[in-house]
């Protein structure tokens, strides 16, 4: 089997495990348990909580004692673990403490799925920029196949999902010990300062004033990221189910098969990264992504399942550009203007600004709002903050493209 394909394989099954409970647990934890928005957010917040501190600290143990692919399988064995203790589970404390537990072995296998992709590639003198996006697609194929199979077979609103998703990280579990081999830097020898004794050198891309302003934006736009993801199902099936004119539309009986239409859409966006990358430039390519998150949430606050359906329909395509034109893009910057020495380590910190800091701060605020505010003005309130960031990064971020020189890998 070839490189490539080997590695379509870790995407694929690398997603599939997050799509089988991402979009769906909101309604199971609203619509099943009876959990509040506050509660429902704080579950999804676990992914913050979790990315705060635990993708930098196996980015070190990566770069620094365990190769990459053999950390990664052992996160997923004890990922599925926790997830097959937490399935049954229904009371808020003990069913949030083996949540936690799972995502926090979950969240950082991301990069370094991410850093193994990387790894390998180079290995094969191949351009991250333009291969990369090619094999990463495959991984929201997975998502799109688990969640679609989530909602066919039932599991939407059962304990089922969670059971699901283990399996799949059993799986991929035991095959990423089969993946090319990462190298290690390992414990430093003679006398070495404390950042480089404890593997730390990544936080100091904090003193370059481009990668911090990047760093900042990229947890602001991270707030946005689990909006959706935590409220887009609840939404759909209960503020609209419970409205007798949407009774028995699609959008209220298969809502993850509508919002999966939001994954259809980022398999094209994410081929059309090298091309607007290379010729715009990482600044440019974060303002659309900006931009598609005001339409994202626009839309949904001014669409509905009924006659306003095609609102929705457009609001999950954009979803493409505003997801993959941030979070992969970002991905692939932070790869080119990092030490390839620091890769994982690197790839950590812009976990912890996306999916920790960012992922904390919004699914607790977007709780709050929704509890405060309700449907669909949410909504809106969510499209202006999206607004605001946008027009801000577009001031401060200040990046100079030369679509004739694309960065180099720093060795």
């Amino acid at each position: 089997m070839s490189i490539k394909m080997r590695l379509i394989v870790m995407n694929i099954l690398q997603y599939a495990i997050w799509g089988s409970w991402l979009i769906s647990l909101g309604s199971y934890l609203g619509g099943v348990l009876k959990f509040d928005g506050l509660e429902i957010g704080s579950f999804f917040a676990t992914m913050g909580i979790a990315s705060l501190f635990m993708p930098a600290v196996m980015g070190i143990i990566a770069d620094r004692w365990i190769p990459a692919q053999k950390l990664l399988g052992v996160c997923h064995l004890v990922g599925g673990a926790m997830l097959v203790v937490a399935a049954p589970m229904v009371e808020y404390a003990s069913l949030y403490t083996f949540m936690l537990l799972g995502v926090m072995f979950y969240m950082p296998t991301i990069a370094l799925s991410n850093s193994v992709a990387y790894n390998a590639l180079d290995k094969q003198g191949l351009d991250t920029v333009s291969v990369f996006p090619k094999i990463r697609v495959w991984g929201t194929v997975g998502f799109i196949v688990s969640m679609i199979a989530v909602d066919l077979l039932g599991f939407s609103q059962s304990s089922m999902q969670l059971y699901m998703s283990a399996a799949i990280s059993f799986v991929l579990g035991v095959y990423a010990f089969t993946l090319p081999n990462c190298s290690v830097t390992g414990t430093p020898k003679g006398k070495q300062s404390f950042v480089d004794t404890f593997g730390l050198r990544a936080f100091a891309l904090f003193k370059e004033k481009k990668m911090a302003i990047f760093f900042l934006f990229s947890m602001a736009l991270g707030m946005s990221l689990q909006i959706t993801n935590a409220f887009g199902n609840t939404y759909l099936t209960d503020y609209f189910g419970g409205q007798p004119q949407y009774a028995g539309t699609f959008g209220v009986e298969y809502a993850n098969i509508l919002i999966s239409i939001s994954q259809m859409s980022e398999t094209l966006c994410v081929l059309l990264i090298p091309f607007f990358l290379k010729r715009y430039g990482i600044k440019v390519v974060m303002l659309m992504s900006m931009f598609a998150w005001v339409l994202r949430f626009a839309l949904l606050g001014t669409g509905n399942p009924g006659g306003g359906v095609w609102m929705l329909v457009i609001s999950m395509i954009v979803y493409g550009i505003a997801f993959d034109f941030f979070n992969i893009s970002g991905s692939l910057f932070v790869e080119k203007e990092t030490d390839k020495r620091i890769r994982s380590s690197a790839q950590g910190v812009f976990m912890i600004m996306t999916n920790g800091f960012g992922a904390f701060i919004g699914s607790y605020a977007a709780g709050a709002v929704v509890e405060a505010y309700g449907w669909p003005y949410s909504w809106f309130i969510f499209a202006g903050y999206s607004l605001v960031v946008m027009v801000l990064f577009a001031v401060v971020f200040k990046y100079k493209h030369n679509p004739n020189e694309m960065l180099k890998v720093k060795n």
